[in-house]
């Protein structure tokens, strides 16, 4: 069996720092300690460089509706994140299961390069069907199950109905329920207003999607989650008002979490002003949001009142072009930005490197916390003996710069183009295997293994049911 001895790094946890060993003996960690013996082992000296979990991306779209699939998951191992969890569409007339299974069939097998898994996407308003689905995903290995608000008129849409029912059912398998809370008559009504004032640039996407789209649709999906007594994980907040209403819900003794994303946390609305059409890059769901709303989410994510830090990659096929499709009607341009490869830079950058968050805060958002949402904590997201030898060597003194001219993600244009990279992943290892050095993949593609989730995830750890 393979032995890895990785010497003298400063590990860092979502709790702790420590300079250390750390023994991999095939895909597992197997020991965490002092001057182990170097006997037979592959040795790596990390003097002076860090080292922490591989990154876990609980929120991407890999296909099949106008996104990559997993052929272009390596960019992920770049970057330090070795599982990413994507959001399975359920297809009309098909269990959640059975659409999950197809989806990845034939979108993720042979072609995932990093770990993977799936949130399972409900978008088929039948609710019978909804009800035999349910039980069918906690025995398969999915913990999480999501309804959208928004989307009126597409199949993406549930009603307040719908959704109030399948939380009551999940609740009763473990399962947490995922709400994309922006408020799809409130979008429908303000597009067609800004529409019929002539209004076609990318900025439009935004003014159809103020704030109050998701402020509303946030504190209501709390309610619904009241109604219904169950566990609830608020996807992308992207809003203060919204973090608000989450926080204030856990205050309140609810089992309420949420999320952010890294552009919520780097980009602000004036991308949509950029000319030639450059805005219609960055258009993604929610919209972006004015700067008072980025400081706002660093000091949720700094004082824990989010989460975890997902990318919501979305690499749209055919990059810049297909978002062309939108240029003389701001409602037709493609959602979605790849970011699934620069989320750790960004998150370290401009969280570690400004003293927004801490070391510690960073794995906690951008591994350990993803993984115990996932359920699949502490097999992800920690260096431990008996986890899997998942394991990022950062090296912190690199510098450089992110650009399109290092982009694995499939699409032509890179989100993060011209923001600083403090450090590198200078070794990436997938199960104690390397995958990426120094901003190059070396690793094998189509490798990546399908991870099963455990219901009655983190978000359960605090539930306590209400008295009726």
């Amino acid at each position: 069996m393979k032995r890895l001895l990785i010497k003298n790094g400063t590990i860092i946890s979502a709790t702790s720092e420590y300079v250390a060993d750390i023994l991999v003996e095939g895909e597992k960690i197997k020991e965490i300690g002092i001057d182990l013996p170097v006997d037979g082992c592959e040795v790596i000296d990390a003097t002076g460089k860090y080292v922490f979990p591989g990154g876990v991306d609980e929120h991407v779209h890999m296909g099949p509706f106008g996104s990559y699939s997993f052929e272009t998951s390596h960019a992920a191992l770049v970057g330090g994140t070795t599982t990413i969890v994507d959001f399975a569409p359920q297809f009309k007339g098909k269990t959640l299961i059975e659409s999950l299974q197809e989806h990845e069939k034939e979108n993720a097998i042979g072609k995932a390069s990093c770990d993977y898994s799936f949130h399972s996407m409900v978008m088929d308003n039948d609710p019978d069907l909804l009800m035999r689905s349910i039980p069918e995903l906690a025995k398969n290995g999915v913990a999480n199950i999501k309804f959208f608000m928004a989307y009126k008129g597409t199949p993406f849409y549930a009603n307040d109905e719908l959704i109030i029912k399948g939380m009551t059912e999940a609740k009763k398998y473990g399962l947490t329920s995922m709400l994309h809370c922006e408020n799809g008559d409130f979008i429908e009504a303000l597009a067609k207003k800004y529409k019929a004032e002539g209004v076609k640039d990318p900025i439009g996407h935004s003014l159809s999607r103020p704030p109050i789209v998701e402020d509303e649709a946030t504190f209501r999906g709390i309610e619904m989650a009241k109604i219904a007594d169950c566990p609830l994980f608020v996807v992308h907040v992207s809003t203060k008002n919204a973090m608000k209403f989450v926080k204030q819900a856990r205050e309140e003794g609810y089992s309420v979490y949420g999320e952010t994303c890294t552009h919520y946390l780097t980009l602000d609305e004036s991308n949509f002003l950029k000319p030639d059409f450059e805005g219609g890059k960055y258009v993604c769901a929610p919209a972006l949001r004015t700067k008072d709303h980025l400081e706002a989410l660093w000091d949720g994510v700094d004082k824990g009142y989010l989460t975890a830090v997902g990318s919501d990659n979305a690499a749209v096929i055919g990059g810049f072009e297909s978002k062309k499709k939108g240029i003389d009607d701001f409602t037709k341009i493609p959602n979605g930005c790849p970011g699934m490869q620069n989320r750790l830079y960004m998150m370290w950058t401009q969280g570690v490197m400004k003293n927004r968050i801490t070391r510690q805060r960073f794995v906690e958002l951008t591994s350990t916390n993803p993984a115990k949402v996932c359920g699949f904590y502490p097999q992800k997201g920690a260096i431990l003996p008996g986890s899997d030898a998942d394991i990022v060597i950062y090296n912190p003194e690199v510098k450089g710069t992110i650009t399109f001219k290092d982009n694995y993600e499939g699409s032509d244009y890179e989100t993060y183009e011209g923001f600083e990279r403090s450090g590198i992943c200078e070794k990436v290892f997938l199960r104690g295997k390397l995958m990426a050095e120094n901003g190059k993949y070396v690793g094998e593609k189509g490798t990546g293994r399908y991870i099963k989730q455990k219901a009655y995830a983190l978000p359960y750890d605090r539930y306590v049911p209400r008295k009726k």
